[in-house]
């Protein structure tokens, strides 16, 4: 089987070759860059760079699919979000959302007619579309969307809109759907470019900055009926423990739920049936990031074992993270 065959027989509940590996995350590290002659800011900013920088997962890591973007701004950005650059000890790193936010929370956001034309949205698009010229049918393309309680987190800033779910939860629900909007545009756009699945970041719905209650009452419906219009398959993505809310996840009915390892993933099983396809893998922060190759084999593993179906980063990769760690990843899913 090529990459693409390999994913699809998973997401179609046959039996593969062997167990895919890729990221549902950004795996962009300083070593591919050098590998690659491509790096950051212009990964960020250019397509043709971005492009080259997303092909490494597969050329230099023997990933089973490609993915951009490798920051969470690019909706935001579009929608008035102000973005800072990333600096790790001088040293180039990931975008983030800077100071002030556009709105506050009695304010009535807007989404624009010409969204898609914003910001660094073209060169993201002009990035998929050479990913697909590159690797055709041999390696799926991913195209990575922020879910729309980050996207709102972004236009209010986080603290006030996490206050807001406690003290006027119903305000936040004109952010949450020009979240939903803007995500689900840009999938659609980056499906006509050549993606081939879509994947869902939606860091600040996480448990450990919100209620569950909050997911449940609010999050759910915005991320269901994002995920419903995307018509390729889909990954869901939220950090950290997701266990309080796992099954409301799978009720969002994207094809694949991608956790780290603070989740329980037999919990995820059971509470999301046997047709959800989980991804992951070992603590970006600590295991691949700090320890050996070795111990990031353990971590795969136990991961296996516990019925892990695609092997992935639990997040996004460190920018630093040794090279042999993320191959190390590979070597465990080729065993499988």
């Amino acid at each position: 089987m090529n990459s693409k065959e390999r994913v699809m027989a998973v997401i179609n509940h046959q039996k593969p070759d062997r167990m895919p590996c890729f990221g549902a995350n950004s795996t962009v590290t300083y070593d591919q860059m050098e590998k690659v002659g491509a790096f950051w800011p212009d990964g960020h900013e250019k397509g043709e760079v971005m492009a080259k920088q997303a092909l490494a997962a597969y050329t230099v890591l023997g990933f089973d699919a490609v993915r951009v973007p490798f920051c969470q701004t690019f909706e935001a950005v579009a929608l008035g979000c102000i973005r800072k650059p990333g600096k790790i000890r001088e040293i180039e790193g990931i975008p983030g959302i800077d100071h002030p936010p556009p709105y506050k929370i009695d304010d009535t956001p807007e989404f624009p007619a010409d969204f898609l034309s914003r910001g660094y949205i073209p060169e993201l698009l002009k990035a998929v579309e050479i990913l697909k010229k590159e690797v055709g049918d041999e390696v799926p393309v991913v195209g990575g969307i922020i879910g729309p309680f980050t996207i709102a987190g972004s236009l209010l800033d986080s603290v006030p809109l996490l206050k807001a779910t406690f003290k006027a939860p119903e305000k936040i629900r004109p952010f949450l759907d020009v979240g939903e909007k803007a995500g689900t545009a840009l999938a659609k756009a980056m499906i006509d470019a050549g993606a081939d699945i879509i994947s869902i970041e939606d860091m600040t719905a996480s448990p450990e900055l919100i209620a569950p209650k909050t997911y449940r009452d609010y999050e759910l419906e915005y991320q269901r009926k994002q995920i419903d219009a995307i018509p390729v398959p889909t990954i869901l993505h939220i950090c950290g423990n997701v266990d309080k809310i796992v099954e409301w996840m799978g009720q969002t009915h994207p094809t694949i739920i991608s956790l780290e390892p603070k989740a329980d993933t037999r919990l995820a099983r059971q509470k999301c049936g046997p047709d959800m396809v989980l991804m992951g893998g070992v603590d970006t922060a600590t295991t691949l990031f700090m320890k050996d190759a070795e111990t990031v084999k353990e971590g795969c593993e136990e991961l296996i074992e516990d019925g892990i179906q695609i092997l992935a980063p639990g997040c996004a990769v460190a920018p630093g993270t040794p090279l042999e760690n993320l191959l190390a990843m590979v070597e465990t899913a080729k065993a499988h």
